[in-house]
Parts: C-alpha cells; structure tokens; sequence
C-alpha cells in the first residue's frame, strides 16, 4: 500500500480504513468542528449535546442513517438564537458567534456544497477560512473526515507531528513535509495510521 515500511507495518496493525463521504452533512460538521476546538473529546461531547438539546424538546429525536439523532437548528434558527442562549449550553462568546458566521455563509449562499465538491483541496480550504472562527486545521480535518479528499496531511495537527517524531525522528517542518510527499496520493490514510499509533483524536494547533 505504502513505499514507507513504517506505515505499512501501522496498516498491518491496525487494518484497513476507509473515510465516510458525508459532504451533505457539511454545515452541521463545521459546526461540530468549531464547538470542539481546542477541548477534550469528552468536554467537546458534552457541549455539543448541550447545544443541540437547545433545540430538541424533551424525548424529540430523528432517525437520520438508521442511527437516532438530535435535531439540529437550520441556518436561519441558528442566526437568530441569542448569544447568552448559545453561551449557555458551555460555549464561549467567540465559539457562540463563529457557530453564527457558518450559519450565515450557508443561509446567504456563501458556501455551497455543490460548489465546493468540484474545488481543489486548496481551493476548499480558502474557502472554509473565510468564516471566521475556521481555520486551516479545520479546514483540512473537513477535508479528510467529511469530505472523504484522499491526499490531505495537516501540518498543523500536533498528534500527527509527535507520531512522526516518535516514529521516524523527525521534527522539523521542511523535512517532515518531504516524508509527507512520498505518501502521495494515500495522505489522508497516512494520517489516520499516524493518529492511531497514538490512540488520539486530532489535535489541532492553529
């Protein structure tokens, strides 16, 4: 699969992987994304679920892929939430209105996913970053975990920089980046085996 002996012997260990394309369920990812930034996976749970009970009656619940699910707000019912209401679900006051910029972007048509699908990887990362409250490091996790790209490493995720200095010894950026090209055009498989020879989440470092 790998020319690199050291991720072939991570896919013998960990097996096959293979990204789910859930590009239709953009808005409600970058949303996700932003509410996580920079928590723990447990704390990022908690806010999350908060966050969408705001929205769900006590009992209410959808079934969306065989899987029953909370509602989530619809653009327009996002925008006109109030901040404090938002806030109180454990969010910050920024969080609060960066959730509110990417609610914007899809009500007035700024992102659209039909759009975004015929983009480059770099071209859809310019842009995800215009919201404010997306950078590059969730751009690029959309890429990988949403949009299903096949060719993404974030140099920015600081699991994905500590597996390779635990691995091939490597920390700085020029040379990283040169291991990283010869993964082409499987990155993305790349990262999923570095991330799980740590047991981690991405990490991200923006």
């Amino acid at each position: 699969m790998f020319k690199d002996p050291i991720l072939n012997e991570l896919a013998k260990k960990y097996g096959p992987h293979k990204f789910e394309n859930r590009t239709e369920f953009l808005y409600e990812e970058l949303i996700e994304s932003i509410i996580g930034q920079q928590l723990s996976g447990k704390a990022a749970d908690t806010i999350y679920n908060r966050f969408l009970d705001l929205y769900n009656k006590d009992g209410e619940h959808l079934k969306r892929n065989g899987k029953i699910t909370k509602r989530f707000p619809k653009p327009k019912e996002l925008i006109n939430t109030d901040i404090e209401k938002l806030r109180s679900a454990g969010m910050s006051y920024s969080k609060a209105q960066y959730i509110k910029n990417v609610a914007q972007a899809f009500l007035d048509g700024s992102i659209d996913i039909k759009r975004l699908e015929k983009m480059s990887d770099e071209e859809v990362i310019k842009e995800l970053t215009k919201i404010k409250g997306v950078g590059k490091w969730t751009a690029e996790m959309i890429l990988i975990f949403v949009m299903q790209r096949e060719d993404v490493f974030s140099i920015g995720d600081a699991g994905l920089r500590k597996a390779i200095k635990i691995l091939y010894k490597l920390e700085k950026e020029k040379e990283i980046l040169e291991l990283v090209n010869t993964w082409s055009p499987n990155k993305s498989l790349a990262c999923w085996y570095l991330w799980k020879s740590l047991d981690n989440a991405p990490i991200v470092s923006e």
